[in-house]
């Protein structure tokens, strides 16, 4: 389903829809629209998309027999060759289905996962999406090898008929899953390394998290200058992006840009972005970016909030969050709401535009001088070692040269002002 230079497969897309979950008609019609842009991201041309109330779900086929006879008449005359079912389905009834329709079937989970192996652009981007894919495969090699030859492309190497071959398929993918596995700890401890480095120059961590599309790149892109990949689609990014970024208050913060959340997001590639994600799980301050403009922002929040519970960033173990509502060009109505403490607070920007970025930058800046002390400072001409201090440590405000020293007004913390305090000529700055 890859972009391969051929004619784009002609899909039909399925949501099939719980009579004991059923959801407002405002609410399936963003979610069904949802689920077609990730087919269309997919490189497929859509044919059709149905809605299908289910009101026992099938164990063998999740829908009922008259369903599956009237959707295979209609995959038929329509002539589609992938049908998208926007719901997990087990190996059996994907391989039911399969046989009925005589088309290959995918649900919402393998249709991300193909995104994902679409996008990815670095190394580390392709591991993570290989390992969530063989990890989703294994659990599939219970079907008939005539099905696992249609299946087979993307990261299958799959090959051969027989339950013989099935067997060494499977000890392939999990020799291949150990080995992608240590691959990933090493980038963990690279990225353990770096963050500690940062720490060591105080450079804290400001995350960018948000469901898919909301504008996290756009944003990432105006702040820091940067050419990050955009594009109006879901999961434009997948590869972690870091940039420093210069506040106009003069302080310096580490800005990271990491891939959009979405709903049911697969387990299989939370799991296996948890390196990524650390970046989030390890930062000093998330900004949650949402669309203003979006009707599902109310719903898209939640998926971002239970997210970041499953990543254990929940009540206390949570960094301050700061909702980022961007798109307030298209939602005028939205405005700013600041609190004391930052956490909690709400700055409205149009990434596109810039409106609202300088209280955004300005936000960060009173966040950067929490426990920040001011200090004027005598030091010897020769003590190049102190004045490089305050550079790296701190936000020197001025520097004077005096006939006999250095004067110098610094902004640091508390514990590197430790310091200077039994220096001569030291004094705070309301002394």
């Amino acid at each position: 389903m890859q972009s391969t230079g051929r004619e784009p497969d002609a899909v039909i897309s399925l949501h099939p829809e719980l009579v004991s979950k059923r959801l407002s008609d405002m609410a399936w019609q963003a979610r069904a629209e949802e689920f077609d842009r990730l087919v269309l991201a997919s490189d497929c041309e859509l044919l059709s998309s149905v809605r299908i109330p289910i009101r026992r779900p099938v164990a063998s086929t999740l829908f009922g027999r008259g369903q599956i006879e009237e959707i295979a008449a209609g995959v038929d005359e329509a002539g589609a060759g992938v049908v998208f079912v926007d719901h997990p389905l087990t190996p059996v009834q994907q391989r039911n289905l399969e046989r009925a329709w005589q088309a290959k079937v995918v649900d919402r989970t393998g249709l991300i996962l193909e995104i994902f192996a679409a996008r990815a652009r670095t190394r580390e981007g392709a591991l993570q999406v290989e390992l969530a894919s063989l990890n989703y495969q294994i659990s599939r090699l219970v079907r008939s090898w005539t099905h696992l030859e249609r299946q087979r492309g993307g990261f299958g190497f799959l090959g051969g008929p027989g339950e013989r071959q099935i067997e060494l398929d499977r000890r392939m993918i999990r020799a291949r899953i150990r080995q992608i596995e240590k691959d990933l700890a090493r980038v963990r401890r690279m990225r353990a390394t770096q963050r500690a480095g940062r720490k060591r120059k105080d450079i804290p961590t400001v995350a960018l998290v948000g469901y898919t599309n909301a504008g996290k790149s756009t944003l990432f892109n105006r702040l820091t200058t940067s050419q990050v990949y955009v594009a109006d689609q879901l999961f434009a990014t997948l590869d972690p992006t870091l940039r420093l970024l210069e506040l106009e208050g003069g302080g310096r913060v580490m800005l990271s840009d990491t891939v959009g959340f979405v709903q049911e997001l697969p387990h299989e590639l939370v799991d296996a972005f948890r390196a990524t994600l650390e970046e989030v799980v390890e930062s000093d301050l998330i900004l949650h970016v949402r669309d203003a403009a979006d009707s599902q922002m109310t719903e898209q929040g939640a998926v971002v909030n239970d997210t970041l519970a499953q990543l254990g960033l929940a009540g206390d173990a949570a960094p301050p969050i700061v909702e980022v509502w961007n798109k307030v060009d298209l939602a005028p109505q939205i405005k700013s709401h600041m609190t004391p403490d930052i956490a909690g607070s709400r700055v409205a920007v149009s990434a596109l535009s810039g409106q609202g970025l300088d209280v955004l930058q300005g936000a960060l800046q009173t966040w950067l001088e929490r426990g920040l002390i001011e200090l004027r400072l005598r030091l010897a001409v020769e003590d190049g070692k102190a004045l490089a201090f305050c550079h790296e440590r701190g936000h020197v405000l001025s520097l004077e040269q005096l006939p006999d020293c250095v004067e110098v007004v610094v902004r640091m913390h508390g514990r590197d002002a430790v310091r200077f305090k039994q220096r001569e000529g030291f004094y705070r700055l309301e002394d």
